[in-house]
C-alpha cells in the first residue's frame, strides 16, 4: 500500500506545481490524454521542455503502477528516485516560465 500511496502523493504533487502556475485549463491528471488536452488548451508547444518533463514523469508513473502489485524491486526504486528528479525539474522549469 505504500508504493500506491506514494505514487498518487507524488502525482498530487506534480500536479499541484503545475497548476499553481495559473494556466488557463489546469491540468487534471497524468494519462497521455490528460496532456494533450491540456496542452491543446493552453496552445503550448509540444516540443517545449515542460511539456516533456510531464511526458517523462507520467511515463514512470505508469511504470510504478504497473510495478505496485509486485515485490519493491531495485528498478521499482530507481523509477521511484527518478519522479523525484523530474518533479524538481518541473518546478524549476515552470518557476523560470513565471
Amino acid at each position: 500500500m505504500t508504493e500506491f500511496n506514494n505514487r498518487i502523493a507524488a502525482q498530487r504533487d506534480i500536479l499541484f506545481a503545475v497548476n499553481g502556475a495559473g494556466w488557463g485549463e489546469e491540468l487534471y491528471g497524468l494519462s497521455r490524454g490528460a496532456l494533450d488536452r491540456w496542452v491543446q488548451s493552453n496552445q503550448l508547444d509540444r516540443s517545449s521542455r515542460l511539456v516533456s518533463l510531464l511526458l517523462e514523469v507520467a511515463g514512470k508513473l505508469f511504470f510504478l503502477a504497473n510495478k505496485s502489485q509486485e515485490q519493491v524491486t531495485s528498478e521499482y526504486r530507481l523509477r521511484s528516485s527518478e519522479v523525484s528528479v523530474l518533479t524538481e525539474e518541473i518546478r524549476r522549469e515552470l518557476k523560470q516560465q513565471a
